[in-house]
């Protein structure tokens, strides 16, 4: 991530408008917080860091006015306060943008936006042209081309992000808090967003910045609290923000390069098929000083031809999708054994794609050819994907791939019960056997199988998605945004699952907005800009710049037409 750096380095030097002293918070016999202090000043980024489940989401829970139960002291401008409720909070002049949106699908972007503060005409109707301006009016402080007319419902993922934003700028809050405000965003529009914290910066407003990529916090914050296991690890001012010394604080000595294979005679993250023996042999490579692994071997199958070779794609749905970018005359090949990247800014069709390759696309004309081992491969249906060996992990676990109030256990057998059963019945013993393998296997830190899956963090969410697909074992794996909303922890055990799962000989086509993970995890990047695949390149000597090149039109290096 790059970007223009505008901060002082000599630390922030506003006012303190919010402040927390001696916070803490218990759930049952859980410590959540453990005597927090932290504070926001106006005019600055703070940066609020830590592991999932280090406290970070209970702190901003209390300064939003969601969790009023606590122990310690918080204050607005030096007054001690106690919200009653987030409109409380919002009225002391505290807006928080949640992780997960709090937007109402069914009504209009403009509906969204003024949601509880509608203008009104002089008959007390609600005004919806002025509704629509004020919209239109946050929007483009943004930089965000979306009509307010439209539902939010049929907005991708990184457009409601968009709006979720504009919505809470739109309150005029004092202090801005941002939970993960570009999970969802492509990197065109990151910089976007970072020129809007910038303005927030010089008109005084204080911005709590709370985000798992490392070269965001570098570019955007003024400084940096650190919470690990619910307290404070440090405070880090821009000048002195090293990377690893931060991961350090964040794990407690656990750190390690994000793209490092695991150590010889780990264990391996893969959860092992109901009929397997034995894991595969780990990885000797070494890791590079960039902590990508070099050097990369030659994928598995290379002389064999592409496992999935997709040529000319294109789709033509019965009922267009407003905003959605389909297929237009892609092509690509993913070998057996090799991790493929999908690059673009926002809108680029790289969700499209994936649905498109697992069957869960729209009802439409399809043209162009799909190979899947050499044999054509068109589902229509994510049933027929499967049976193809084809896996799916979508961008929004929580909304498109788990059941939030089911267990692990049956989260995790959900697409291979035709493997647990005989007779039409599932053989229980079985699938207790598959569920604890894979809970050992990837890790999944849970109280048991039983354990609602909405209880767990999100990391072990998404290990969770990664168990289900594994259980049916694919041979092609698709992955949309897969370390959205993780930890640097699970996101470093991820990328050790993917590169072992490649070893083993599957192949992996993964879609991510975040180009260092596409750099340090794919041995090749295929670019795409509205609908089609424009550039092809070899990670090896590739950077960021020549990615962004590509998808924003202009000449990228290291093109590789394998």
């Amino acid at each position: 991530m790059t970007g223009v750096d505008t901060r002082d380095t000599a630390g922030p030097s506003g006012r303190v408008v919010v402040a927390t002293t001696g916070v803490a918070k218990r759930f049952g016999g859980v410590t959540a917080l453990d005597g927090v202090d932290f504070d926001v000043r106006a005019g600055e980024v703070h940066a609020l860091l830590g592991e999932n489940g280090a406290g970070k989401s209970t702190l901003i829970n209390i300064l939003s006015g969601v969790i009023t139960d606590y122990d310690g002291e918080v204050t607005v401008d030096g007054t001690p306060a106690r919200f009653t409720g987030p409109a409380a909070a919002q009225a002391a002049g505290i807006a928080t943008i949640h992780q997960e949106l709090d937007l109402v699908p069914a009504l209009s972007v403009a509906d969204n936006l003024v949601l509880g503060r509608e203008p009104r005409t002089r008959l007390r109707t609600v005004d919806r042209r002025a509704a629509a301006r004020t919209a239109r009016e946050h929007l483009d402080r943004l930089g965000a081309d979306i009509d307010p007319r439209r539902p939010v419902g049929s907005l991708r993922v990184g457009e409601q992000q968009l709006v979720e934003i504009a919505k809470a700028l739109a309150l005029d809050a004092r202090v801005l808090v941002m939970d993960e405000p570009t999970a969802a965003l492509a990197d065109g529009e990151v910089r976007r967003l970072f020129t809007t914290v910038d303005g927030l910066r010089r008109r005084g407003v204080g911005v709590v910045y709370i985000s798992h990529r490392m070269e965001e916090i570098e570019v955007v914050a003024d400084r940096a609290t650190v919470l690990r296991n619910g307290s404070v690890a440090g405070v880090v001012p821009a000048g002195r923000m090293d990377r690893r010394r931060i991961v350090a604080m964040m794990v407690g000595g656990r750190a390690a390069s994000l793209f490092e294979p695991a150590p010889a005679g780990a264990p391996g993250p893969r959860p092992e098929p109901a009929d397997a023996a034995g894991s595969p042999a780990p990885r000797s490579e070494t890791a590079d000083a960039a902590g990508r692994p070099a050097p990369r071997r030659e994928p598995t199958g290379t002389g064999a031809g592409p496992l999935l070779r997709v040529t000319d794609l294109a789709v033509r749905p019965r009922a267009p999708r407003p905003g959605r970018c389909e297929p237009d005359g892609i092509s690509l090949t993913v070998r057996a054994g090799e991790i493929v990247g999908l690059a673009g800014l926002m809108g680029a069709g790289r969700t499209e794609l994936l649905e498109t390759l697992f069957g869960a696309g729209p009802v439409g004309r399809r043209t162009g050819t799909v190979l899947l081992a050499g044999r054509p491969y068109a589902p229509r249906r994510p049933r027929a994907a499967l049976r193809a060996g084809v896996g799916f992990v979508p961008e929004d676990r929580r909304r498109s791939a788990l059941v939030l109030e089911h267990p692990v256990g049956r989260s995790i057998v959900l697409a291979a019960l035709s493997r647990l059963t005989s007779a039409g019945i599932v053989r229980r013993r079985r699938e207790r056997a598959a569920v604890a393998r894979s809970v050992t296997g990837l890790a999944i830190k849970t109280a048991s199988a039983a354990t609602p899956v909405g209880e767990l963090s999100g990391g072990n969410q998404q290990k969770v998605v990664f168990a289900r697909h594994l259980l049916t074992e694919p041979r092609l794996l698709l992955l949309d945004e897969p370390t959205r909303g993780v930890d640097i922890g699970a996101k470093a055990e991820i990328y050790r699952l993917l590169r072992r799962l490649a070893d083993d000989g599957m192949g992996i086509l993964l879609a991510s907005s975040e180009l260092p993970e596409l750099l340090g995890v794919c041995d090749r990047v295929v670019v795409l800009r509205r609908g089609r695949a424009v550039a092809d390149l070899a990670t090896d000597g590739c950077t960021g710049e020549d990615v962004l090149a590509a998808a924003m039109g202009g000449p990228a290096a290291g093109r590789d037409d394998r």
